[in-house]
């Protein structure tokens, strides 16, 4: 039974949501503030985080931020319907998806067994092969974790599922529906900076390859690819 954490102040969506998931085979546990948000998801007991925007005591952004220096559990945000804002932010910071507030409790479920079943996924190829190398980038597909030319990078769940498959397809081009449905499991909807936000994050975390030249590289109106040249070993 997969674990979710909840880290929202209503508590009345809160008790409905704990009601639907657990109908749905979720083992859902709550808190309601900031600071045990913070040391609840640290505990790595759960499988995602869902965590809302507005907290007591300080920001789901400033908790998200905190977590990740310490963890990567996938993080579901909740944010304000429009506010795009808050969605590239909570992306930039670290979030794995988000869904806008006021949601169908359906969508929240299909997100939560998407992040999941990317993981599973991952694990059940691991016996296959174990890492991946690419030039001086480096993944362990058996702890999820990165490494540029042996220094340890720190990516979010759907950071390395994105960089997985750019490293897969290196000298090719990936669509961003291709990324999107790699890294967040979903359809890429009308003006969606989801994916963009994601190669953003990724090229400030491997830097350029000696030399300069850009390890990802964007093909306009189309997606992105990792460049052939950046495959040299060094």
């Amino acid at each position: 039974m997969s674990r979710v954490l909840i880290v929202d102040d209503d508590q009345g969506l809160v008790s409905l949501l704990q009601r639907f998931l657990q109908n749905e085979g979720f083992q859902v546990h709550a808190v309601f503030d900031h600071r045990s948000g913070l040391e609840t998801a640290l505990t790595g007991e759960y499988d995602v985080v869902i965590l809302d925007v507005m907290l007591p005591g300080g920001s789901g952004f400033e908790l998200l931020k905190s977590l990740r220096t310490q963890s990567r559990v996938p993080v579901i945000l909740l944010t304000a319907r429009g506010e795009s804002v808050d969605r590239i932010l909570g992306l930039e910071i670290g979030a794995d998806d988000y869904v806008p507030k006021p949601f169908d409790p359906r969508e929240l479920v299909a997100r939560i067994r998407a992040v999941l079943r990317r993981s599973q996924e991952i694990h059940g190829d691991a016996g296959a092969e174990e890492s991946l190398t690419v030039g001086d980038i480096s993944l362990s597909l058996l702890s999820r974790t990165a490494s540029c030319n042996g220094t340890p990078v720190e990516l979010t769940g759907a950071e390395f599922n994105m960089l997985e498959l750019l490293l897969r397809r290196a000298g090719m081009v990936v669509t961003r529906e291709e990324l999107a449905q790699a890294a967040l499991g979903r359809p890429l909807s009308a003006f969606d900076r989801s994916v963009d936000v994601h190669v953003s994050r990724l090229r400030k975390k491997l830097g350029c390859v000696p030399g300069g030249e850009e390890r990802i590289r964007p093909i306009r109106g189309i997606g992105y690819f990792y460049a052939l040249s950046a495959r040299v070993q060094v």
